[in-house]
């Protein structure tokens, strides 16, 4: 999904139809869902999921739960923002 739509979604009651888990999850996650989102990820053992879990974790603070899952997906939480971070994984997760 291209970002521009992924934002143009943020206007609408649900993620639009067809979007993978994973799409999903970043959708509510931008609409401040937390438990939504964490609730689709939480269960997955990929390391799209582990990137996901690692965001939402910084997302609400808690950075050492973060960095746990952000080696898990094989990356380093980065120095850029959340919005940043949101806008490079809507771009990069299928």
């Amino acid at each position: 999904m291209n970002l521009d739509l992924f934002n143009e979604s943020l206007s609408q009651q649900a993620p639009l139809p067809g979007s993978t888990v994973y799409q999903q999850a970043l959708w509510y996650a931008a609409k401040n869902n937390w438990d939504e989102a964490h609730t689709l990820v939480q269960d997955l053992d990929d390391a799209n999921a582990a990137w996901i879990h690692g965001y939402l974790h910084w997302q609400e603070g808690d950075i050492s739960n973060a960095d746990y899952w952000y080696r898990r997906a094989s990356r380093k939480r980065p120095s850029h923002s959340l919005q940043e971070e949101l806008n490079v994984m809507v771009s990069s997760i299928t």
